[in-house]
């Protein structure tokens, strides 16, 4: 999730984007492998999944490019130009089916066989058929803690309500500790607070969101989404980072790590790596969303949002397969999730973890349940405009009803069209 481009080699490839070129090098398959995905935080993993694959086919070179915010633009361009690579990216659910003329089924593939059935779900077709991808990782979404912050303001006990956040919120500030840091100058961070309330308050998310997208239902019908949500937006801005619309994720990573802030919002599993090189005696808590007075709804998130995609049409189709099955089968290509990414296995299994939020969220999923990925329910292209909507909503220039109205305007306009 972060803006930062990572890459080892640097080659003229397309304005904004950066390319690391690992070229593998013993017996069996020989040839070329585009790579072209987004998420860039996980750049220096897969350079080490690569560097690792030359051990298995050193006569195949990976070349492997990554961007993250102008990522949808630079995949379009190569798509509209005959030049899609043979391994590219999306979000899962929605966009499995936007981007499925390109893609290639991957149903009977040995990595399906391995891939955890929560995750084949989000790699679905519209119809609810085939395996059109797969993921770097699965995850968990929720509010991140620092546990030494909340003991010394005598927080006893992880709040699963709105009142226990409020009330959280006063003993922090009291003990003139931040409560917040909010990252709000990233459009996504508000996709990622935003499914909590959608979650919380229907029993049928991707209906409510198709309903949406039709002008059938309205935001106004659900309290706790045209309320709730927005109150829990106002308790961030008016409680954390003293310019909101300035703290973009390595600002928010920052002041939570160092112990400027006490609660991490917008964000999940991903940042963990990040926060403990910045301060190794981290301690974290995490839990889902106080949505309202019902700690039943304070659920974690879990699930894939990104799916990597095979192109159909790929002149190295086998050597590709060859590649993604050994990541998914392979002893190393298993341990590789964990011991390398740091990230919650998209694969089945039983695996040991030294990260908390995976051993939270897994523990709190055991307990009580997971809420349904909803971002996944729309693509990317709504989720920046809606992003964009809040921000025009935190910086004071929009009212709540206007904000609202614009958001709807926009499931229809964008997401809509393809009803």
């Amino acid at each position: 999730m972060k803006k930062k481009l990572v890459s080892v080699m640097l080659c003229a490839v397309m304005v904004g984007s950066m390319l690391s070129t690992v070229t593998v090098h013993a017996e069996g398959d020989k040839g070329e492998i585009s790579m072209f995905i987004a998420s860039p935080e996980y750049a220096d993993a897969i350079n080490t999944l690569i560097d690792e694959y030359k051990n298995v086919e050193p006569d195949v070179t990976i070349n492997y490019e990554t961007t993250q915010n102008d990522y949808p633009t630079l995949l379009k361009a190569k798509l509209n130009s005959g030049e899609c690579p043979d391994i590219f990216s999306s979000t899962s659910g929605k966009e499995i089916e936007t981007y499925k003329e390109y893609s290639l089924d991957l149903t009977g593939q040995p990595l399906v066989d391995a891939m955890d059935p929560n995750v084949a779900n989000a790699m679905k077709d519209a119809d609810g058929n085939g395996c059109y991808g797969l993921a770097i990782k699965g995850n968990y979404f929720g509010l991140i803690y620092n546990q030494d912050l909340l003991d010394q303001a005598g927080v006893e006990k992880v709040p699963e309500t709105m009142t226990e956040l409020k009330d959280c919120v006063e003993k922090l500030k009291a003990a003139d500790i931040t409560p917040f840091t909010s990252g709000y100058a990233e459009w996504w961070v508000y996709k990622h607070i935003f499914q909590h309330f959608v979650d919380a308050s229907t029993d049928n998310p991707q209906k409510l969101v198709s309903d949406l997208e039709t002008g059938a239902d309205s935001l106004s019908n659900y309290p706790l989404i045209a309320d709730n949500f927005f109150e829990f937006i106002d308790l961030v801005k008016e409680n954390g980072d003293q310019k909101p619309l300035e703290a973009d994720l390595s600002a928010e990573e920052a002041a939570f790590a160092s112990g400027k802030a006490a609660i991490i919002v917008g964000q999940g599993a991903w940042v963990e790596a990040d926060l403990l090189k910045i301060n190794p005696d981290l301690k974290i808590t995490f839990s889902g969303y106080p949505v309202d007075e019902d700690a039943s709804h304070c659920q974690v998130i879990t699930g894939s949002d990104q799916a990597i995609r095979v192109n159909k049409d790929s002149e190295n189709k086998d050597i590709v397969l060859n590649f993604l099955n050994w990541w998914y089968t392979s002893d190393y290509g298993k341990s590789w999730f964990t011991d390398v990414a740091g990230v919650v296995p998209p694969i089945q299994g039983d695996f040991e973890t030294d990260y908390e939020i995976v051993k939270q969220g897994a523990k709190s999923v055991e307990e009580k349940g997971a809420a349904p990925l909803e971002i996944i329910y729309s693509t990317d292209s709504f989720h920046q405009a809606f992003g964009e909507a809040m921000q025009a909503y935190v910086e004071g220039s929009v009212s709540k009803e206007d904000t609202i109205k614009t958001i709807e305007q926009k499931y229809q306009e964008i997401d809509g069209a393809s009803n």
